[in-house]
């Protein structure tokens, strides 16, 4: 297992085809800086041109929060114009995970509240353990969720429902999270990253191609009407269908054997 570090608080680790991206800044229980933000950034750009890496799960070193969201005590020394220059810096790092190519899930436990749901909300899955306790305060100190929160959660659990969490800024107990969508996968207490990286390893056994290809359509068609929607899964279709994975893919279906996939 190989480990690079961007910054000080982002580490990626890579499991074969699955590249663990760690939030790792355990003393403000991940609370996300400026500098923190930056370099999930650059990681998020590192991992988006990696062609090696077939899943993304994102992790915590923190054992008791997944994130607490945007660092308040940064936040309070800072005058209007800082705060309008920091936005993008902030902004970067949660389009970062919501715009990586390939498949990405979330492994929660602890809090994951604002900004740190917000990360979770911009993955493809969410698997999280009996600890977690999620939400979206936002509103409770004077803001709106601003890391893509009242886009992503009415997505997830439709708009009336959405409202309901962030007008009233409450936290989400587990099994109420996974009762309501919040999270898709709910596992035994400390099990949430061995689980995540389990469902990674997993979805890395398919065709690299593919993957990107159907996260794409998923992606470009959620919110069209069906006919524009077919139209997305068709040029997704496409892109794939005379690919050295898709030929691959066939052959070693007729010949009974594990595919080794080009990736191309």
């Amino acid at each position: 297992m190989s480990e690079e570090r961007f910054g000080e608080f982002v580490l990626v680790r890579r499991h074969g085809r699955v590249a663990e991206l760690v939030l790792d800044r355990p003393k403000a229980m991940n609370a996300v800086s400026t500098e923190m933000a930056r370099s999930m950034a650059a990681a998020c750009t590192a991992l988006g041109a990696d062609r090696d890496a077939r899943v993304v799960v994102l992790t915590s070193s923190h054992e008791r929060a997944f994130c607490v969201g945007a660092d308040l005590k940064e936040r309070n020394s800072f005058s209007d114009a800082d705060l309008v220059r920091q936005r993008p810096v902030a902004r970067g790092a949660y389009t970062g995970v919501l715009e990586l190519p390939m498949p990405t899930i979330a492994a929660v436990h602890g809090f994951a509240l604002g900004g740190g749901f917000e990360l979770a909300l911009s993955c493809d899955l969410i698997v999280a353990d009996r600890t977690a306790v999620v939400g979206l305060p936002e509103v409770s100190v004077g803001v709106i969720p601003g890391g893509g929160g009242t886009q992503l959660l009415p997505r997830r659990v439709g708009a009336a429902r959405a409202a309901e969490l962030i007008f009233s800024a409450r936290r989400v107990e587990a099994a109420e999270a996974a009762e309501l969508g919040l999270v898709d996968q709910l596992v035994e207490e400390g099990r949430d990253r061995e689980e995540a990286l389990a469902l990674g390893a997993v979805i890395a056994g398919n065709s690299p191609v593919g993957l990107r290809a159907a996260k794409r359509a998923l992606r470009l068609g959620h919110g069209l009407d069906l006919r524009a929607g077919l139209e997305v899964e068709d040029a997704a279709w496409r892109s794939v269908a005379f690919s050295a994975d898709r030929a691959e893919g066939v052959a070693a279906f007729n010949e009974k054997r594990k595919p080794e996939w080009p990736g191309e």
